[in-house]
């Protein structure tokens, strides 16, 4: 079940083995590679929808929690321009850059 508005999504199962056609789709999002699509796989996210919505910061703590340790920030800012990417019918070209999502 997907999380509220605003929240991270629940963390997925161990039994639950990612399917390789929604990390496909989350691969659509620019500044999304192999380990970023795993981790929102991870988080519970089952599409690039999903992300409409969400809050990115949760997002960066539950991935924090997941690996049980400090994840670079630009995880955040590629979270921020997934959001945005999800979220936007005709997105901005330089607003897919994830480095223009710091701080």
């Amino acid at each position: 079940m997907p999380a509220a508005k605003g929240q991270a999504a629940p963390k997925a199962s161990a039994s639950d083995m990612p399917d390789p056609a929604v990390l496909k789709d989350f691969r659509r999002i620019p500044g999304v590679g192999k380990t970023t699509a795993l981790d929102l796989w991870n988080l519970g996210l089952r599409g690039v929808d999903e992300l409409r919505g969400r809050d990115p910061q949760a997002l960066y703590e539950a991935t924090e929690a997941l690996a049980g340790q400090h994840v670079d920030r630009c995880v955040l800012y590629v979270y921020r321009c997934a959001v945005y990417f999800a979220e936007t019918a005709h997105p901005e070209p330089e607003k897919l850059k994830w480095w223009n999502w710091k701080d």
